[in-house]
């Protein structure tokens, strides 16, 4: 398939620029996979399509404030730091704007969020062939345990706001109720939506919430610059499925009960792993490069939480081959569904309206 098949046309206006009021006052469009039909409702409304003995897989990977400011130690020039990988204590992998002033050896001042010099440095020690920097920082034990004194969280590039800095509704807002794991550099935007009323209230109903990890990286953002599908490659990310959580899945495929993924990284972790052990979901702690597009048989997931994402975007693609498995008349489904949520005014990306694919 051609990237270019992806592609819709959105009203600037409809791309979420704050969260909802409450999480749970976004909307939800319901698509029923078995007839293509659409229906509408709100997010309050997701307990209803959950049954007993159902499994919802939730990713509890917390976003980090990995957007640090900088100058340049030599010319006072600034630099913006996106902190993306952490190999060791003080030794990360990040990408700096603007890139080409950031040459090995390139020292850099952390600025503290008033602007002013926070007394930590960073020296470029390495460039690999994405473009990214390799940081070594000093001046501090931990860069990690700076990050939430001096870094900021790392919003998606449409979401605009008039001062770069930190924003106290997005510090709480961006960021799921039950975020435990640290590692992420964008939010898994499906999870925004949940409220501690709402998953007491999915318990209750007897469905079991169990959970994977899976840090969110970069290429959450990053385009896909090639026509051809196939020739695409994904970011490498880090992905964690306790024992625990397999165990729950294998029990209710055994019993004919449904596998429910919020997000489209749930989806990314639970596809992985079963890919690794032969449609059956072991424990397992790595990392994962999968990309699901059409034509694509799930083995794990048998229904689908997801926000609304960008034109020509991998998630876009996975949850088109999601609408329609091992087929490609998904994508059909899902610009259409688009279309439809378009004229209804849904809004879109991050902080936007939820869907329910069936």
């Amino acid at each position: 398939m051609q990237t270019a098949d992806f592609y819709y046309e959105l009203p600037a206006e409809l791309i979420a620029q704050t969260p909802a009021v409450r999480r749970d006052a976004s909307r939800l469009l319901i698509l029923d996979r078995r007839t293509g039909l659409t229906k509408h409702g709100d997010f309050t409304s997701l307990p209803n399509y959950l049954q007993a003995g159902d499994v919802l897989i939730l990713n509890n990977s917390r976003v980090i404030p990995a957007r640090l400011r900088g100058t340049n130690r030599q010319t006072g020039g600034a630099f913006e730091i996106l902190l993306i990988e952490e190999v060791g204590t003080n030794d990360w992998w990040a990408m700096l704007r603007p890139g080409k002033r950031a040459r090995p050896g390139t020292s850099i001042q952390i600025l503290a969020a008033d602007g002013h010099v926070s007394g930590i440095s960073a020296t470029v020690t390495a460039v690999n062939a994405e473009g990214h920097r390799r940081l070594a920082f000093t001046g501090t034990g931990d860069i990690h345990t700076e990050l939430e004194r001096l870094g900021e969280i790392p919003l998606p590039p449409y979401i605009t706001r008039e001062q770069p800095g930190q924003a106290g509704e997005d510090r709480l807002r961006y960021q799921t109720v039950y975020a435990q794991s640290p590692g992420s550099v964008a939010a898994p935007t499906a999870g925004l939506h949940f409220t501690p009323e709402i998953l007491a209230q999915i318990r209750s109903q007897g469905v079991i919430i169990a959970w994977v990890t899976l840090h969110v990286g970069p290429g959450t953002f990053a385009p896909v610059k090639v026509e051809n599908l196939e020739t695409h490659q994904m970011h490498e990310e880090r992905i964690e499925l306790s024992a625990e959580t397999a165990q729950a899945i294998r029990t209710a495929k055994a019993a004919g009960r449904r596998v429910v993924a919020a997000g489209t990284t749930s989806v990314r972790v639970l596809e992985s792993v079963a890919a690794l052990f032969k449609g059956e979901p072991q424990a397992y702690q790595g990392k994962t490069r999968i990309f699901i597009y059409p034509p694509y048989r799930f083995q794990v997931v048998d229904a689908l939480l997801t926000n609304f994402h960008l034109p020509c975007s991998t998630l876009l693609m996975l949850v088109s081959a999601f609408a329609a498995p091992g087929a490609n008349t998904g994508r059909e489904w899902m610009l259409e569904a688009y279309a439809e949520a378009i004229r209804e005014r849904y809004r879109f990306f991050s902080y936007g309206d939820a869907m329910l694919i069936l």
